[in-house]
């Protein structure tokens, strides 16, 4: 049955291909583009570094996350659906196919559209007063909800409350389950959005490590997330074509939460909760950065890197934006590798 995901993988990438010029196009009758704004941090401190090496992306549209939130719906639901007229047994681990298909549709869209609220809320410059105005602790609250949300599904529903470590076994968490697998959702939404800062960094990234979780996937023989994961990976691909230096699109808020989000659910599904951090290793070490300087900030009262997360420190060394890209594509490669023979591991 590969080539029934590899059909996926083509289906949604020529969809793909062939709606994201008009939607950029959409996007910039819409204004929908980044603004020139000065950005602060958490402490609503200036941030003239980030400013300045972001300068030269103002008015590049925002909304790519939601095209491929819609398209990746779209084809993975076409593709259930065959192999519901065609009478083909979806083959899961889980006590309930629908279960599992509503956990990772939950997760891909309303994290998205959270990050559309923020979008909206960055280019539009909304007033920012009130629960609504979606400060950052505003949204944290609701990404936490949301990570909550999902982890009780994940525990109720598809009964996972095992964590497996290569060499030492499997471990019964019970409802301290709840507790990991939401801040696991909660830092891969976020890392990933830290991580999409340099054009085709964090889709590439994620291209990858999505690769590595479909060889997962198919290994055990779980139909709905293969089919979700190849149906996801082709849209990524042809929206990374126009995503690479120099970008015509960007993923937004939108796109960054959900698929952070999703990342880890798919990990959390595939009971690799010890191999997702190694597969998203980029993305840990880049969110990782972030949270060392703002310790350093809120506690000794000073930056302990010269700037963060760890792309902007290689651009304020002087590294030029592809090479930088180009290196931690190839580091993530290594990541997943190493990820995927922790996977096979007993």
């Amino acid at each position: 049955m590969i080539s029934v995901y590899l059909l996926a993988v083509f289906a949604s990438f020529i969809l793909n291909f062939t709606l994201i010029v008009p939607f950029i196009d959409f996007l910039y009758k819409l204004k929908f583009q980044r603004a020139e704004q000065k950005t602060k941090d958490v402490f609503n401190k200036p941030t003239p570094i980030f400013d300045r090496f972001n300068a030269q992306k103002k008015g590049i549209p925002v909304g790519g996350g939601i095209l491929l939130l819609l398209t990746t719906t779209l084809v993975f639901f076409l593709f259930i659906l065959m192999y519901w007229i065609l009478q083909k047994k979806i083959l899961t681990n889980y006590p309930s196919i629908a279960s599992e298909i509503k956990i990772i549709l939950f997760t891909f869209l309303s994290f998205g559209a959270l990050g559309i609220f923020d979008d909206l809320n960055k280019i539009f410059l909304w007033k920012k007063h009130g629960f609504f105005g979606l400060r950052i602790r505003h949204k944290a609250i609701l990404e936490l909800i949301l990570s909550f949300i999902v982890s009780y599904w994940l525990f109720s529903d598809l009964k996972i409350q095992f964590m497996h470590v290569p060499f030492f076994g499997v471990f019964n968490l019970g409802y301290f389950y709840l507790v990991i697998s939401s801040f696991i959702i909660f830092a891969f939404a976020n890392a990933v959005n830290i991580t999409d800062g340099l054009d085709g960094l964090a889709t590439g990234i994620l291209s990858f490590a999505l690769i590595g979780f479909w060889v997962v996937s198919r290994s055990i023989l779980d139909v709905p997330t293969s089919l979700f994961i190849a149906a996801w990976l082709g849209g990524l691909l042809a929206f990374l074509y126009f995503n690479i230096y120099p970008a015509r699109i960007m993923i937004g808020d939108a796109g960054a939460l959900s698929f952070g989000a999703t990342f880890a659910v798919i990990g959390l599904i595939l009971g690799k909760a010890f191999a997702l951090p190694i597969m998203g290793g980029v993305f840990v070490i880049e969110a990782g950065s972030s949270l060392i300087q703002l310790f350093g900030k809120k506690f000794l009262k000073k930056k302990i890197l010269p700037v963060a997360p760890f792309h902007l420190y290689l651009q304020h060394r002087g590294w030029e934006e592809p090479k930088i890209v180009m290196r931690l594509w190839l580091i993530s490669i290594i990541f997943v590798i190493f990820g995927l023979m922790i996977s096979f591991m007993k």
